[in-house]
Order: structure tokens, then C-alpha cells, then sequence
């Protein structure tokens, strides 16, 4: 019997975008890797660099000698995250943020506030919002432990909130990939108190992209009791419920329980922690991050406004003008050309974000794992081609390929 194969253009094999993992990329991690590794200061960081070193080189090996994407990125994983992570928990070791974090939940448990009434050396104070604090609950109540460590709690929360915001089909390769890359792989093995305020921005903005407001103003709503950083989404999802739907009113209706639903949620988890101690919530939450109090913090990575805010005279009041522009820049973008799709919405907040990292006068390279997180979403989240389309391009194919057929034939 005599066979043949329709056509295939490009809009028939459309897939999401392909992420990085070749021998060049995982060779470029290897490098990236060992510098930290030999240039840190922290025992931590010390550790990760030498276990993802081998990690990543050995997946730039497999990748060159032509084993899939799929098993060189499983070996980057158990290099990078799994192996530092066990040699980490068996040691005892962390970064200083989930210390500070196991810290806070007993704080939280016993006097009813998270935060030290008179910190007097940068390890005293507590720079995120109570929220945080709901990691290091586990070790608060069953005592240290491998399994109440806060880092795996944070781990897990952004990886289950990241995997949700996906479609299904992208639920694998997408955190696969990201957990790989370095600039996530380090926190999740050393600890990093940003990665589930991104994961949550995420689940947000897909919430908010598929018209259930009531689902991204909870998920916004408990990234805003994390960190500071997690507000600029609520505005930015406001603007695309407003109007992806098309219709003004209904937009408006969507953006507004959006709104409060956010709002209601925060209120409940920040306000009894700030109330009770007003004066130890703002030292903690707002002079510290801003430089204003007399213990230095220990984010300062050469950006902009670290380096205005410790080399220019009255060059941290410049920064903060400049923080202020940068979110008066991005509200009236918001207004202007809102974004429609979930995706673009995603960009705008990175590069919101961004541009609030190169300007806050105390910042560090690993709060580039928000913009990372949201652009990897926006990617992985790319739909294929559309069914219908699919259809109608078949329909214009069949004939020409049943004609080609009989021509052969004669």
C-alpha cells in the first residue's frame, strides 16, 4: 500500500520555546560555579560552587556526547541543588537568612511579633514581612532538624506555586530547567528567601491571565506578606485584568475583587505582627532595607544605587528619588499600555523589578532571581499552535498532498 506524509510547516510543530541545555550552557554554569566557589567568602556558597562544579560538568559532558536534554538536566539538578543541599543539612549549615527566618517563627510564637524590639547588629534584624516567618514554624515547634529546616519549606512553596502557574504540559521541563540554572539552584540548596515570593508572582499573574481574580489576589496577597518586593504585582495584575477581558466593566469588577482579596489577605497575616510592635515592624521592614539605621546591612552588590548610596555624597537620597521614579515610571506604563496577556504582564514586572534592584541602595545579585523567574514563566508558559488553526492548515494541506500523489502515481 502506498503511503504518504502531509507537509509539515512550522506552524504544525510549534512548540514552547526551547529553554537552554546544551554542552555550552551547562559549560558556562560549570564556570560560573567554580568563580563563586573560589571567590566566596561564605562556607555556604563555598560548598554549593564545588558541588555544583562537578554537577554541571559532568551534564556539559552527557550533553556533548549526545545523551537528551532531559538527562543532562537531571544530573545538573543532583549536582547543583540535591548534593550541596544533603551536605548542607548533614552539616548544619545555611545562608544567614534561614537562620534569621527559624529566628522570627519562634519570636512569632512567643511574644506575638517576629521582629527583635532593639537590634544592634545587621544579624538582629528581620527585613521581611511577617509572613515570612510561617517557614521557620516546622523547626519552631519540632526543634532543628533536616526536615524543618526553613530552606525546604521555601523550596518546596515556590517550586508547587511555579508548577501551578504553568500549563499542564509545561509542568516538567520548565521547573526542571529553572531549578537547574544557577541563580536558583544556589538558593534552593543555601536557602533564599526570595524564591517563594517569585514563585507565588507567578501563580498571581496566571491567576489574573485566565480571569479568576479571586485566585490571584490570594496568591498576591500572601507574596505581599513575604517581602516588599512581592507588591509591585498587585498593581501590575490589576492593569491586565482590566482589561484582557475586553469589556470595561467586567474588567473593572475583576480588577476590584482582585484588589481586595490582596489586600484582605495581607491586612490579616501583617497588620496583628506590625501593630503589636509598630516601632521594631519599621526599623525592621523599612529602615534597615533602606540603609537608615546603624547596622549595615550585608546586601551590597556593585549595582547603581548600592554604589551611589556609598560613594556619592547625599547619593542615598538620590537613590531613593530614584526608586521613586522608577515606580511612578512603571504606574503610569500600567496606565498608558496596560498589558493584555499574562506574559506581558510578566515582562513589565521584570523589568519593574529590575530596575528597582539597580536602584535600592542595599541589594545583592541574587535578587535577580525575580526577573529570572517571571521571564523563565512568560517563556515556558508560551501556548502552542491553536487547535482550530491546526485544523483549517490541514484542511488546505489534504488536497495538495492527494494531488501530488496522483501525479506520482501516473
Amino acid at each position: 500500500m502506498a503511503t504518504f506524509a502531509l507537509p509539515a510547516p512550522p506552524d504544525l510543530h510549534r512548540d514552547r520555546p526551547a529553554l537552554p541545555g546544551d554542552a555550552a550552557w551547562w559549560a558556562f554554569c560549570a564556570a560560573t560555579a567554580l568563580a563563586l566557589g573560589i571567590f566566596s567568602s561564605l562556607g555556604p556558597h563555598r560548598v554549593w560552587g564545588a558541588a555544583a562544579t562537578l554537577g554541571y560538568t559532568a551534564a556539559a559532558v552527557l550533553a556533548a556526547r549526545g545523551r537528551s536534554p532531559r538527562t543532562a538536566g537531571a544530573v545538573a539538578v543532583s549536582g547543583a541543588v540535591l548534593l550541596p543541599l544533603l551536605v548542607l543539612l548533614a552539616v548544619d549549615r545555611a545562608q544567614l537568612e534561614v537562620d534569621v527566618v527559624a529566628r522570627s517563627a519562634g519570636l512569632l510564637l512567643s511574644d506575638g511579633t517576629p521582629y527583635l524590639e532593639r537590634p544592634t547588629v545587621p544579624e538582629d534584624f528581620n527585613p521581611y514581612l511577617p509572613g515570612m516567618a510561617a517557614f521557620g514554624i516546622p523547626e519552631a515547634v519540632a526543634g532543628p532538624g533536616p526536615f524543618t529546616d526553613p530552606r525546604l519549606w521555601m523550596g518546596a512553596a515556590f517550586l508547587g506555586a511555579f508548577a501551578l502557574a504553568l500549563p499542564a504540559g509545561a509542568r516538567r521541563e520548565a521547573p526542571r530547567w529553572l531549578a537547574a540554572c544557577p541563580l536558583v539552584a544556589l538558593p534552593l540548596a543555601v536557602g533564599g528567601v526570595d524564591l517563594p515570593v517569585a514563585g507565588l508572582m507567578c501563580l498571581g499573574l496566571a491567576g489574573a491571565g485566565q480571569g479568576r481574580p479571586g485566585r490571584a489576589g490570594l496568591a498576591l496577597g500572601l507574596a505581599a506578606t513575604l517581602k516588599w518586593t512581592a507588591w509591585p504585582a498587585v498593581p501590575v495584575a490589576l492593569a491586565l485584568l482590566a482589561t484582557a477581558s475586553g469589556d470595561g466593566r467586567r474588567g473593572s469588577r475583576a480588577a476590584l475583587r482582585c484588589g481586595l482579596v490582596a489586600v484582605l489577605t495581607a491586612a490579616a497575616l501583617v497588620l496583628p505582627a506590625a501593630l503589636r510592635a509598630p516601632g521594631a515592624f519599621r526599623t525592621h521592614v523599612v529602615d534597615f532595607p533602606l540603609g537608615l539605621t546603624g547596622a549595615v546591612s550585608s546586601a551590597a552588590s556593585p549595582f547603581p544605587g548600592h554604589l551611589l548610596a556609598t560613594q556619592v555624597p547625599g547619593g542615598r537620597t538620590l537613590t531613593l528619588l530614584l526608586l521613586g521614579v522608577s515606580a511612578l515610571l512603571l504606574a503610569l506604563s500600567l496606565l498608558v499600555r496596560p498589558p493584555t496577556t499574562a506574559s506581558a504582564a510578566a515582562a513589565r514586572l521584570a523589568l519593574g523589578l529590575l530596575l528597582a534592584i539597580a536602584f535600592m541602595p542595599a541589594t545583592r545579585f541574587g535578587y535577580l532571581v525575580h526577573p529570572l523567574v517571571l521571564a523563565a514563566w512568560a517563556l515556558a508558559r508560551q501556548p502552542p499552535a491553536h487547535p482550530l488553526r491546526i485544523r483549517e492548515r490541514v484542511r488546505e494541506l489534504v488536497p495538495e498532498a492527494v494531488r501530488r500523489r496522483k501525479q506520482a502515481s501516473r
